[in-house]
């Protein structure tokens, strides 16, 4: 389903959990968006981000920055399109990826929570 309802699909294709998630929308263009990520960095719940295709580049290397580079991140275009694509890494790994292919379409970022200490610590078991 494209448009306002996109990112249920794009939070299936992640393959994040989708148990908990924020539904985040666009960030703030200026004002209040460092303060937004501040906040949203200790965040556990999957978070949805609409970005805009000029503005993904800066997006993925804000998440870099806030999330870090080794966060989960999904990026679903152009879904139930004819050129629908998801793309899955660390933050870093899909920033580099478009950074050399830079992307068109509508967008909708997946972002994975932070993981405690607790789950790492599961998940090392």
């Amino acid at each position: 389903m494209p448009g306002a309802t996109a990112f249920v699909p794009a939070l299936v294709n992640s393959g994040l959990p989708n148990d908990r998630f924020i539904f985040e929308g666009f960030l703030p263009e200026k004002k209040g968006r460092q303060t937004r990520y501040l906040a949203l960095a200790e965040e556990t719940r999957t978070m949805i981000f609409y970005v805009s295709p000029h503005k993904l580049v800066k997006t993925l290397a804000e998440f870099v920055q806030y999330f870090g580079a080794e966060r989960q991140v999904s990026i679903s275009r152009e879904l139930s399109k004819l050129h629908e694509e998801t793309i899955r890494g660390t933050a870093d790994e899909v920033l580099k990826h478009y950074e050399a292919r830079p992307p068109k379409g509508e967008i909708v970022a997946v972002v994975g929570g932070k993981i405690s200490v607790k789950e790492k610590r599961k998940d090392d078991e």
